[in-house]
């Protein structure tokens, strides 16, 4: 247990420290590290989820794409299994927004079940984020878009987690009546 704990905060302090310019989209432009502590205490509280090296790599799972974190350093700090799963959810932002988008819908029934439950949980704080603190400049369009394309990423990630996913449905119902989509 002291060993998973202190992997924990380590990632927890690696992440911080790589993303520790960043800000959140929402209104209030808050510290992008709550993201990936949010998405790790999903898995955890929600999903009942003890899997150490999924829960680290949650915590991690936006710094490859969203930083100039490389592969080699997640694996020298946190071995090739986390590694392994950082990668599988991590998008190629070479390729242009809209494709990427396109590419996790396709690619959400072939990923391996540990990874679609991080893509689960990432989802499930993307929506309440958009429910409760949405980005200031987004139209009521594009918020009703990414209601309806986080869905579709969804519907192919499902039969891992009971509990994660009727979470998901609960916000995304709630995400959908507050944007007038029935």
């Amino acid at each position: 247990m002291d060993d998973s704990v202190g992997l924990i905060l380590k990632a927890i302090r690696f992440s911080a420290e790589k993303h520790n310019d960043q800000r959140r989209k929402d209104a209030r432009s808050s510290p992008y590290i709550n993201h990936p502590v949010e998405v790790a205490e999903t898995l955890w509280t929600v999903g009942g989820v003890r899997d150490e090296a999924l829960l680290v790599a949650a915590i991690l799972h936006d710094t490859i794409e969203d930083t100039k974190t490389t592969p080699e350093e997640i694996s020298a700090e946190f071995g090739e299994d986390v590694l392994a799963l950082v990668l599988e959810v991590t998008d190629d932002k070479s390729l242009p927004k809209q494709t990427r988008k396109q590419l996790q819908v396709e690619h959400a029934p072939h990923k391996s079940d540990r990874a679609k439950l991080l893509k689960i949980a990432d989802k499930i704080n993307n929506v309440r984020d958009m429910i409760q603190s949405p980005p200031a400049d987004w139209s009521l369009e594009r918020k009703q878009e990414y209601l309806l394309w986080s869905e579709k990423v969804v519907a192919g990630l499902r039969g891992v987690n009971p509990k994660l996913e009727s979470q998901y449905d609960d916000l995304l119902l709630e995400g959908k009546r507050s944007l007038g989509m029935g």
